[in-house]
């Protein structure tokens, strides 16, 4: 062995083929730290752990979702003693020529838009506010989510009694300033959508702070002192270092509620339930009534699936943009 070593020093060429040529018994082995594992295939145990999470989604979301899609292309009507039939797209064909579902659909953007720009806007000043070293901040972030916890027929009703014509506190106020003797805020033409886009911007706000305060927090304090001893005063600092830190919940925040806003019914049912003339009347009131008043299950899934297309394209947009920001990023 030593003579091995030995001549192997002396002729450093030959170490390497008299290594390579000698080898062990049962063939040469992969080192431990080369070898690459095998991948594993799925768990079967996997599918117990996500099913309770996964089956009320099928049954309460999916599952709807996919018969409300067939009962589109159906006749299906309450109270009639024939078997429904399938007629194909005739409800989508119908439903292009229906000036009432397109003008609730404008309603619907106008709704939409009216509450989600105020909305925004508001939350992110309260945001700031709320982001202060306030005195009594504990207090004030609680009171600031107080409409969040109220459900929206509680809402309803309570804005109900603020618009009321004769008693309302609105009007009341009015008198007592001595600006005229009240208005019938959610029976007139040109008053009943502002007024019921001022509800939408009280009952979703609060969501909007919370979510757009917790993005403010994250933002490091470390930019805001050294921005300051810059000299950036605080709309320099705004737009410098709170904004482009905040512009990734802002927009998720605001493409959420756009689509939440559109689909809105509670709210705007209690309070005006679509009237007066359907100057409030939006998609999903025009949907509901026609399934569960005139009993056109049909046409109202049509009327449902036009809704979630508009709402996937806003999803679609909402995603690409986002994607499109953290490749720029």
């Amino acid at each position: 062995m030593a003579g091995f070593w030995t001549a192997a020093t002396a002729d450093g060429g030959r170490i390497v083929s008299a290594v390579t040529a000698r080898k062990r018994p049962g063939g040469t082995r992969t080192p431990r730290a080369a070898r690459t594992a095998r991948p594993r295939g799925p768990d079967p145990g996997a599918w117990f752990l996500v099913l309770p999470a996964l089956l009320p989604i099928l049954v309460l979301s999916v599952g709807p979702l996919l018969y409300g899609l067939a009962l589109a292309f159906t006749d299906a009507q309450s109270g009639r003693t024939e078997p429904t039939r399938w007629i194909g797209t005739l409800n989508f064909r119908d439903l292009l020529h229906d000036t009432l579902f397109w003008e609730s659909f404008r309603i619907g953007l106008i709704w939409a838009v009216g509450v989600t720009v105020p909305q925004f806007l508001l939350a992110l000043g309260l945001a700031l506010l709320l982001d202060q070293n306030l005195r009594f901040r504990p207090l004030a972030r609680a009171l600031a989510i107080v409409p969040w916890a109220m459900p929206e027929v509680v809402v309803g009703i309570m804005w109900r009694l603020v618009y009321n014509p004769d008693a309302g506190i609105l009007n009341e106020t009015l008198r007592d300033l001595g600006l005229g003797q009240g208005h019938d805020w959610l029976s007139g033409l040109a008053t009943a959508l502002p007024a019921v886009i001022v509800v939408g911007v009280w009952a979703g706000m609060p969501q909007t702070t919370v979510t757009l305060l917790a993005g403010l927090q994250n933002t490091p304090r470390e930019l805001h002192e050294a921005a300051a001893l810059d000299g950036a005063g605080a709309l320099r600092r705004f737009r410098t270092v709170t904004w482009p830190a905040l512009r990734p919940v802002a927009l998720a925040v605001t493409a959420l509620n756009l689509i939440w806003n559109f689909n809105s019914f509670a709210l705007v049912y209690v309070l005006t339930s679509g009237g007066p003339g359907g100057r409030t009347r939006l998609p999903m009131l025009f949907a509901y009534e026609e399934a569960f008043r005139y009993g056109q299950f049909g046409y109202a899934s049509a009327m449902g699936c036009v809704m979630v297309a508009a709402v996937s394209v806003l999803i679609a947009l909402s995603l690409v943009r986002r994607l499109k920001g953290d490749q720029d990023r």
